[in-house]
């Protein structure tokens, strides 16, 4: 019974193969071996279980069945050659060599194993010229760089080249099979700059995608010479080494989605072991003195990157535990630290606040109260811990930590404000002698004052005090950071016009000498850095923003802050650009609401008279003019954690509101705008993200893509332009994401192939049936492009749509663009398919009807495309010549025919008179002598 059974599931799965349905073909198969135990039919089974798995991709599987039918017939001739294949697709050519070698000595005269004989010995000669040649290559360059007499040119190219060798998979696993860690460990022992950067490079490229590497790598080097060299004060030594060790977590983390082709995966052990140690060892760098601030801030860059979740929807969030449990206090001790005392840890400009993010990220990362709590209370006892009437250095540390949390998590900012004691040092300290206890005092009470509630507050308490330290010291640095405490409570009414804190006039006077302290380059940067602050708040008001984008030093002044090394500035400058380009979010007034707050005595929001158009585009004019397009790329480029989500938000807010005016773009385009739009699209908040695909939108919809994006960077727009394709899009937004996208798709087959790929063509068609004229119109001048490609052909091919339907209909459209793009992709779908043409006239009715409107059209382009598509139909089929020909359609063609042609109609003419000489070889009309 159990071999009947096991006969009847082998032809079910047979005809299961025949029907391509593979899937079901191989669970018949694998029934089947549970049921029989005659080797002939077993090797059957397993032969063809073999061949559904060469059709679905499934080479290792299809390889261990074929190879169990040979165990059971070793001459069994189909199974040698399964199995061959599937080898080969494995990587193992020397294998599938021997397979197919020994099928053409059982048929000798089998023309297709003659042929894959030929291919496979090809492709292992091929593959052993290059390892041979790989491997004197490495060993040659080792040689070099190890022999101290070697010339520096000599040395220096073979550095490169090592370098190259190691980002490329087959070179790099050359390299690693030639005990190239241990010659590359040599190289790191001769304590050479250059030599050391080429090792630290070549192994960050051998790292990279590939686990087992990775972790010999990690192994051999040692985690704690990898964060010594991390350490150092050579910036480009300490970048490699970060992005070594970024390589290296990538692959034990399995962050590196690379897919590697032709050889199975080794196995290695559970990573997080060394993926925690790697953690700790970057804790410890955050409190050594040992460690440089260039050092300190890779190891914080590298905190921030990888341990919260990047996902939150990942339940998993033991790396921030950790780092919590850890590691937090020596955080703490970072954003603690005051650069103007002799106990301060080395710092860049950048630490305290790349510490701060990281403080912010881990809370955002934490799941419910109870991890908050534990949060708070480990803040909460570094901080009273500080507290000593004995030691002032360690209560303003104490402060200074106070005034880093508050640039991080606000909220628990907030919260430490409150404990006892921490208010009234802040204000001990603003009246303390030493000018560094007054700098950090008051910072503290500027990061305190960001929320209105917050502000109203220290008005009422704090700012007569930080006015009296503005009359009475002398210290240009506090007197900066005073002028943005009173600079950022004269903002608390936001772009309210009649909401002003302080009296008429004020905010500007403030702005003035904040504008000043800016163009003073003999004030140090981060000092000036306070003044770019200050505006960031005040340029809430439209008179200091229409003040300042007229004041070019100090524009040019902060450009240039923004391109210096310390990135504290970016969020600043962000902000400034955003409140000068209104790019904000503004709430809708509601007419009738306002007359109810009115009735009502409720403060109504009023818009400043220089908060309308005419002056924000002014100021935009000015911007361009004065080179805000560099900043704003220069600013993107920032490769550190403070270049936060929010800020690329505020970035792509800018960069929407400057590509609003058509004749800008070119502009910006000139100054590298489209380039830097590409990763503000790709990355940061989803609001952002809209915001920036939306100003790609723009430059796209109108510049030259090969200009505006060049090289392979045009197809990163791609997406960025699709996601803009949503319901939940405006209409401005869905309709020059539709003009970017014609645009694009005009320029190559290529670029037309990665829209089909991002599945674009189902929302372009859905916007094809929209009722809105001119997204209609959009929508179906893209898929005029689109059409030439062969996959987008097939959709209107397959059975069963009304794709050619909706083309055709258009075509009868009142538009004149909508029908020209219509008629356009019918010309070239009826061109490339005759199935398409017959297929045309059974669509509509009214087919023959719209054809002669089109070959009658008053638009000599439209007429055109009528002309082209008639010809397509009579090249098709003679049936459907004659159809046409004894219908009006001939009537029309003559008359179009018989004009003289001038410049202007030569091609309607021409195209015409094609379609008669065709009516003539089919013998339906004679020619008139």
């Amino acid at each position: 019974m159990a071999e009947a059974e096991a006969a009847q599931l082998k032809e079910e799965g047979n005809r299961h193969f025949q029907l391509q349905d593979y899937k079901a073909a191989t669970k018949s198969y694998s029934q089947a071996l549970k049921l029989t135990k005659d080797k002939a039919l077993l090797a059957t089974l397993y032969r063809n279980r073999a061949a559904c798995g060469l059709k679905m991709e499934s080479y290792a599987q299809a390889a261990s069945d074929a190879s169990r039918a040979i165990d059971i017939n070793s001459s069994d001739i189909k199974a040698l050659y399964r199995r061959c294949q599937a080898l080969e697709h494995l990587g193992k050519l020397d294998q599938a060599f021997k397979d197919v070698q020994r099928c053409a000595t059982l048929e000798p005269r089998n023309q297709n194993f003659q042929e894959t004989l030929r291919r496979l010995n090809t492709s292992i000669q091929e593959k052993l010229r290059v390892q041979f040649s790989t491997d004197s290559r490495v060993q040659t360059m080792f040689e070099i760089l190890l022999d101290e007499n070697s010339e520096t040119d000599k040395r220096e190219k073979a550095a490169n080249n090592l370098i190259v060798l190691g980002r490329e998979e087959a070179g790099a696993e050359r390299i690693f099979q030639s005990n190239g860690v241990g010659l590359l460990l040599q190289l790191m022992d001769t304590k050479r700059p250059e030599l050391v950067l080429a090792a630290v490079r070549t192994l960050s490229g051998m790292s990279s995608g590939h686990r087992a590497r990775a972790t010999v790598i990690l192994h051999a080097v040692r985690i704690d010479r990898i964060c010594s060299l991390m350490a150092a004060e050579n910036e480009e030594m300490s970048l490699a080494v970060c992005n070594l060790l970024q390589a290296i977590i990538d692959s034990l983390s399995g962050e590196d989605k690379r897919e590697h082709r032709g050889k199975e995966e080794a196995l290695v052990l559970d990573t997080k072991k060394d993926l925690k140690q790697i953690t700790s060892h970057l804790l410890d760098m955050l409190v050594s003195k040992k460690v440089s601030g260039q050092g300190r801030d890779q190891a914080l860059n590298l905190l921030n990157k990888n341990v919260p979740r990047k996902d939150l929807s990942i339940h998993d969030n033991s790396r921030t535990i950790y780092v919590v449990d850890n590691g937090l206090r020596k955080i703490l001790k970072v954003v603690g630290q005051v650069p103007d005392l002799p106990s301060c840890l080395p710092l860049t400009d950048n630490t305290r606040m790349l510490a701060s993010i990281l403080i912010n990220k881990l809370y955002d990362d934490l799941r419910c109260d109870p991890e908050r709590d534990h949060f708070r209370k480990i803040c909460e006892e570094y901080i009273t811990g500080k507290f000593d009437p004995q030691d002032m250095d360690k209560n303003v540390n104490a402060i200074q930590t106070v005034s880093g949390i508050l640039q991080g998590p606000f909220d628990l900012g907030n919260q430490l404000l409150g404990m006892k004691g921490v208010m009234e040092m802040m204000v001990a300290l603003c009246g303390s002698e030493r000018e560094a206890d007054q700098l950090v005092a008051v910072e503290a009470l500027i990061h305190a004052s960001t929320k209105l509630s917050r502000a109203t507050f220290i008005i009422t308490n704090g700012a007569s005090l930080l006015k009296q330290i503005y009359k009475t010291t002398k210290n240009e640095k506090i007197k900066i950071r005073t002028l943005v405490g009173l600079c950022k409570l004269g903002s608390a009414g936001g772009t309210d016009y009649g909401l002003r804190q302080f009296a008429e006039g004020s905010t500007e006077k403030l702005a003035k000498q904040c504008r000043k302290w800016l163009c003073n380059t003999a004030i140090d940067t981060r000092t000036r850095r306070w003044a770019v602050e200050g505006l960031a708040y005040l340029t809430l008001d439209a008179d200091v923003k229409d003040d300042f984008v007229q004041d070019v030093p100090a524009l040019h002044a902060m450009f240039d802050l923004a391109k210096t090394s310390d990135k504290t500035i970016l969020y600043s400058v962000a902000t400034t650009l955003v409140n000068c380009t209104n790019s904000y979010d503004v709430k809708e007034v509601i007419p009738e609401l306002v007359q109810l707050a009115k009735f009502s005595k409720q403060h109504v929001p009023e818009e400043h008279p220089k908060d309308k158009k005419d002056f924000v585009d002014l100021r935009v004019k000015r911007l361009l003019k004065a080179g805000v397009i560099s900043a704003l790329a220069c600013m993107v480029k920032a490769d550190s954690a403070i270049l936060t989500d929010q800020t690329k938000e505020l970035l792509a807010r800018v960069f929407l509101a400057l590509c609003d005016n058509p004749k800008d773009r070119g502009t910006i385009v000139a100054q590298g705008g489209g380039k830097a739009l590409i990763p503000l699209a790709l990355e940061g908040t989803d609001v952002g993200k809209v915001k920036a695909a939306h100003g790609l939108a723009k430059i796209a919809a109108i510049s030259n893509p090969d200009i505006a994006f060049p090289g392979e960077r045009v197809y990163e727009v791609v997406r960025p332009l699709v996601s803009l394709l949503d319901t939940q899009r405006d209409g401005l937004q869905n309709y020059e994401a539709l003009l970017g996208l014609t645009n694009l798709s005009g320029r190559s087959d290529k670029l037309r192939q990665k829209i089909f790929k991002e599945k674009a063509l189902p929302d372009i068609e859905n916007y094809m049936f929209e009722n809105h004229d001119q997204l209609r119109q959009a929508a179906t001048e893209c898929m005029c492009n689109m059409v030439i490609n062969k996959e987008v052909q097939e959709r209107f091919l397959a059975d069963g749509n009304d794709r050619l339907k909706l083309v055709v209909l258009l075509c009868g459209e009142d538009d004149d663009k909508l029908q020209n793009a219509a008629a356009g992709a019918l010309a070239m779908l009826t061109a490339a398919h005759k199935k398409l043409c017959l297929k045309m006239t059974q669509v509509t009715s009214q087919w023959l009807e719209i054809l002669q409107r089109l070959c009658l059209h008053d638009q000599l382009s439209v007429q055109h495309r009528g002309l082209v598509i008639a010809y397509n139909l009579l090249s098709a089929d003679a049936e459907l010549a004659k159809k046409l020909v004894e219908s009006e359609l001939l009537e029309i063609l003559t008359v179009v025919g018989k004009q003289e042609p001038d410049e202007k109609k030569a091609a309607v003419v021409q195209t015409a008179r094609e379609c008669l000489i065709k009516c003539m070889d089919y013998g339906f009309i004679k020619p008139v002598s």
